[in-house]
């Protein structure tokens, strides 16, 4: 960024010099921009554009203006409203222009928000720094004139701390707002909703140490135990299975109400029969509709989990193969009978679908040795390993993913299939060595910044995929936040709780 000139930018100063790429991973279809939520407080917003923290704008990235945020969107009552206009360009903020091109893609070379988005960020987190009125200065171009503007911030909850998010009063008094926002959300039933929800809604309120939210986790927990059964019918069955698994084993550790371990029996049951192990637990559907997955040996995805048991679709994955390690593992420390062997085909799982640099790729085989990306299923592998409850190279293996993690930051908030997953599982991951933990969060303090709402909530900002986006764009993000902000709290197994004493 530059200081703004006080003459009229010309609108052609946004052209790209020679040579240079502005890359965004969209597609020719609109998306992601052109997706929507058809209820909750983002119904009202045109389409799925980025969130410009608690400013109330919603922004797109353009090419052909790749320097400039286009104003898609003003909520009202918002410090932006009647101030910021739809159709604006926002060229400067903070008292400095934007002159750095978004590279805002996937792949080693785009991860990251270079670009007006985390100047943007940088602008909004210095602006909260006063102890009084904060206040942001904002460049638009209008109609090809040059307009500025100040936007009152209120005095708010100030800055992140230089070790964010540690020893940092403004992530507690963030994580008040996203307790209170889940508690808000919680469905008559103890659910939240899908197993992202349901996963880190229950684990960030456990984790908060305070027993007025003991009473919404409880009822989180009885719903889990309700249904779940050792034997069920598929549908992508196995999420809902290890969320029950992660969130009743958490609640058990520390509650220790014995009414839980008959209930983890049942859902640990489920797992072993649903975990492949076996070509007869091959669907004979599978030669048909993905031919190119059938197994080539008995030890092809052997030990792993896929979205329903057994070998259906493409067969068993890394995310939901860690997510079983972890369930086994915890399961085992709550007083669970685990089998030794199907423990360790797990593992044996995860570890072939590791690269030599410890990144975890889909499948059972790294299609890479160096390379890297999204780091959801490397963070949910790191916790798997650092939970075993067995003797080996486990504790050592995590710390290389956990590691890995905090040499390439940049993929945090872009992990495939569902990003707000990936980031709960990479933070969880991380954790399991202190350095690697404040460097993810050190190169992310931009999307806290932006991802949070005047209302107290988080926002799913657009990346990748889009799963969990729609009328719970603010649900996943909020609960997954809550569980990332709480992680220094090591109130968790998963987050560095001393395993318990038998």
């Amino acid at each position: 960024m530059r200081v703004l000139p006080s003459l009229l930018i010309a609108i052609g100063t946004t052209a790209l010099a020679p040579g240079l790429q502005a890359q965004v991973h969209y597609h020719d279809s609109g998306a992601p921009w052109n997706q929507k939520a058809d209820a909750g407080p983002d119904s009202k917003v045109p389409g799925w554009y980025y969130n410009l923290g608690i400013t109330g704008l919603r922004v797109e990235l353009v090419k052909e203006h790749s320097t400039w945020l286009l104003v898609r969107h003003v909520f009202e009552d918002s410090p932006a409203h009647k101030k910021v206009k739809v159709g604006d360009y926002i060229t400067g903020a903070g008292e400095l222009e934007f002159v750095t091109p978004h590279v805002n893609g996937y792949g080693m070379d785009k991860f990251g928000p270079d670009g007006p988005i985390k100047d943007f960020a940088t602008a909004l987190e210095a602006s909260q720094a006063n102890k009084g009125s904060s206040k942001l200065a904002l460049r638009l171009m209008r109609k090809k004139k040059v307009k500025d503007v100040r936007l009152s911030l209120g005095k708010g909850y100030g800055t992140y701390s230089q070790s964010f998010p540690l020893e940092c009063d403004k992530s507690e008094k963030v994580l008040d707002d996203l307790h209170d926002f889940l508690l808000d959300q919680q469905k008559d039933d103890g659910f939240w909703g899908d197993p992202v929800h349901d996963t880190f809604a229950p684990l960030a309120l456990l984790a908060s140490g305070k027993r007025k939210h003991m009473a919404a986790v409880e009822k989180n927990v009885q719903r889990h135990a309700k249904t779940t059964h050792s034997e069920d019918k598929p549908g992508l069955v196995n999420w809902r299975y290890m969320t029950a698994a992660i969130v009743m084993s958490e609640y058990y550790l520390i509650t220790r109400e014995k009414w839980i371990l008959k209930e983890l029996q049942e859902v640990y049951e489920f797992l072993l029969s649903t975990q492949y192990m076996d070509l007869s637990q091959l669907n004979p559907k599978v030669k048909d509709s993905h031919p190119d997955s059938l197994p080539t040996d008995p030890m092809d995805s052997h030990g792993g989990w896929g979205h329903n048991p057994g070998f259906e679709g493409y067969g068993p994955i890394a995310m939901i193969t860690a997510q079983g390690a972890i369930a086994f593992s915890l399961m085992k420390e709550c007083g669970i009978e685990v089998d030794r062997e199907r423990h360790d085909a797990a593992y044996a799982f995860l570890h072939r679908a590791s690269g030599r640099n410890a990144y975890v790729w889909y499948k059972d085989e790294a299609a890479g040795q160096d390379n890297w990306a999204d780091m959801g299923r490397t963070g949910a592998t790191a916790v798997a390993y650092r939970l075993s409850p067995w003797k080996g190279d486990y504790k050592k293996r995590g710390m290389k993913h956990a590691m890995l993690i905090g040499e390439h930051p940049d993929s945090f908030p872009d992990t495939h299939a569902s990003p707000i997953l990936g980031m709960g599982y990479t933070a969880a991951g991380a954790a399991g060595n202190a350095e690697a933990f404040r460097q993810l969060l050190a190169a992310n303090k931009w999307w806290f910044t932006l991802a949070r709402c005047a209302d107290g909530s988080f926002y799913y900002q657009p990346n990748r995929d889009n799963t969990g986006y729609g009328n719970d764009s603010r649900l996943s993000a909020t609960a997954v936040t809550a569980f990332i902000l709480s992680i220094p709290k090591h109130n968790l197994r998963m987050t560095g709780r001393a395993a318990s004493k038998k």
